[in-house]
């Protein structure tokens, strides 16, 4: 039997800690019968790694070259130090292939600029012109995802592809994203019906 995938791990680990059935309030202001915090698993040490490597799976399955990974914080910390972190490990892990696993280094968006000291709101690496992938844990609205494309595109970045673990597939979601990236590919480990699906297989009565 073959070894599951970095992404099969980790939607399995998703379903399992992660996705919850009920009623909630999202931040759109609409509700839903479910609700995903992805934080209870990137924060999760295996969880955490798992994301690291399985966003890094996707960008090369489709040719996605990049020198940084970043997002808004706080749903994309975890996610950007993970990745960060997998890249070097490859890099690490094949000295001699070539080419050699590149290095993503990361970068964190605030949500209003410091106050003090140098002021950014753009924390870590920062480089105008160098292409970055702009990610995040779920995308509902995207107005979160956007915020962080505006930020890197602000500070001279190129946005080269936008990630989230999780798309819950609303109507206005990915094409708001898709147009303030420029055109950048929108990917997406799993889409909720997924996680969701993936739920309802290990506990069958959440289904009932």
């Amino acid at each position: 039997m073959p070894t599951p995938t970095h992404a099969q791990q980790l939607l399995s680990l998703l379903a399992r800690t992660s996705f919850k059935l009920g009623q909630f309030k999202l931040s759109s202001g609409g509700t839903s019968d479910y609700y995903i915090d992805c934080r209870t698993t990137t924060l999760h040490a295996e969880g955490g790694r798992l994301t690291g490597h399985a966003i890094l799976d996707l960008l090369e399955s489709n040719k996605i070259e990049a020198e940084a990974v970043g997002g808004l914080t706080l749903g994309a910390d975890p996610i950007v130090s993970n990745v960060a972190t997998a890249s070097a490990w490859r890099a690490l892990s094949h000295p001699h292939s070539d080419p050699r696993p590149p290095l993503l280094h990361g970068f964190l968006v605030r949500k209003a600029e410091k106050a003090h000291g140098t002021g950014r709101r753009i924390e870590g690496f920062c480089r105008a012109g160098a292409r970055v992938v702009i990610v995040d844990d779920v995308c509902t609205t995207g107005a979160s995802t956007i915020a962080a494309i505006e930020a890197a595109q602000e500070a001279g970045m190129i946005v080269a592809a936008v990630v989230c673990i999780v798309e819950r597939e609303e109507a206005n979601g990915r094409p708001a994203v898709e147009a303030a990236a420029d055109g950048a590919p929108f990917l997406s480990l799993f889409t909720a019906n997924q996680v969701r699906a993936e739920h309802v297989k290990q506990f069958p009565s959440a289904g009932a």
